[in-house]
């Protein structure tokens, strides 16, 4: 069994730093999850945690049910994947894969069965004579990954395995990682800083900020439905538009606030809203001259299949991004007026909390 479960999980290293604070998540026993945030939020060091290279300052952490607190990394059945890669330059693939179950003692028959299953399944069969220099970024990667299925973990620790890679081989070897957890049902854990990676690869990704759980839910659940304005705006990209907002002349309706200008409101918002969100592709050019909010074009970016419009409101320095499909033809400094509808609207408090 490979379920995880973390309760009220911390570690404070000396001198103070709280790289985690009181953590609590189940992970199902086959689940990938993929855990996001920016540098620095304890990412790492919460598969230090898992795979017993750290020890917790508070809490406690079950894999199958049993604590694993007080048990050394070697009986805790993790494997874990780095960026690095990690492989031994003198060995063969073959060497590579069958090392650790040498440290284990495993007879040269099971052996042998292991690394054919590992090798097949990751395509690697051609390789297995040959040595790490003579591979490329993706083939040694599958090879660390083998490497660390062939000990047939209850848990698979990944830390940013597709770091090295250049952006064509990332997208291959994501495909690669999903289509490997379908086939194994092996209990993933994904770390990344990268928002698409955990928006394209996990089945539910928790979002970690200052060391604190921010969001643990299912990618759409989490594009959606943000818990707090830190999630709109790591997640998506470009991320959610974030503006201040005013009530009303009749107390009834919450506005949101474009550079001093009210954009159309909702009376059904929250009446404490402090903040209002809108996703890019929901903010869209007016049909007609009399509609939206006049605006100018400050930067352009054309990606091909859809281009990203940052906008300036006339009057002041506020700004807006709309996600467009295909190519429309503007420049910087174009004057456009621009459309939203109300109930496209998120609204947040003043700690940054979601509403309604």
């Amino acid at each position: 069994m490979g379920s995880i479960a973390f309760e009220r999980l911390s570690k404070t290293y000396p001198g103070g730093f709280a790289a985690l604070s009181d953590l609590s998540l189940d992970i199902a026993d086959g689940e990938l999850l993929v855990v996001v945030g920016p540098s620095g939020c304890g990412k790492s060091t919460l598969l230090r945690l898992i795979a017993g290279l750290d020890r917790p300052t508070a809490g406690s952490i079950r894999i199958g049910g049993t604590d694993v607190n007080a048990l050394a990394p070697a009986e805790r059945n993790v494997a874990m994947v780095f960026q690095d890669y990690a492989l031994y330059p003198n060995m063969t693939v073959r060497g590579n894969l069958e090392f650790p179950l040498k440290m284990r003692r495993i007879g040269r028959a099971e052996r042998r069965r292991r690394i054919e299953q590992v090798a097949g399944m990751l395509e690697l069969m051609p390789l297995l004579d040959r040595r790490p220099a003579q591979l490329s970024g993706g083939q040694r990667q599958r090879v660390a990954m083998g490497r660390a299925l062939v000990r047939d973990p209850s848990v698979f620790l990944l830390d940013e395995p597709l770091a090295n890679l250049d952006a064509r081989l990332r997208a291959q070897v994501r495909a690669d990682i999903a289509e490997l957890q379908r086939r194994t049902g092996t209990t993933m854990i994904y770390v990344t800083h990268d928002q698409v990676e955990a928006m394209t690869l996990g089945q539910r990704i928790a979002v970690l900020a200052g060391g604190r759980l921010q969001q643990a839910a299912s990618p759409r659940e989490l594009y959606a439905h943000p818990a707090n304005t830190f999630v709109a705006g790591f997640i998506g990209n470009p991320p959610m538009n974030l503006l201040p907002v005013r009530i009303g002349r009749s107390g009834e309706t919450v506005l949101p606030d474009f550079g001093g200008v009210p954009l159309p409101g909702r009376a059904d918002a929250p009446k404490d809203a402090a903040i209002a969100g809108i996703r890019p592709e929901a903010v869209r050019l007016a049909e007609t001259s009399s509609e939206g909010i006049a605006v100018r074009v400050r930067e352009v970016e054309y990606l091909g299949h859809e281009t990203l419009l940052h906008f300036t409101h006339e009057a002041g320095a506020a700004s807006l991004i709309a996600r467009l499909p295909g190519l429309p033809p503007f420049g910087r400094g174009d004057a456009v007026r621009l459309g939203m509808a109300p109930e496209d609207w998120h609204f947040f408090d003043r700690s940054g909390q979601a509403l309604g």
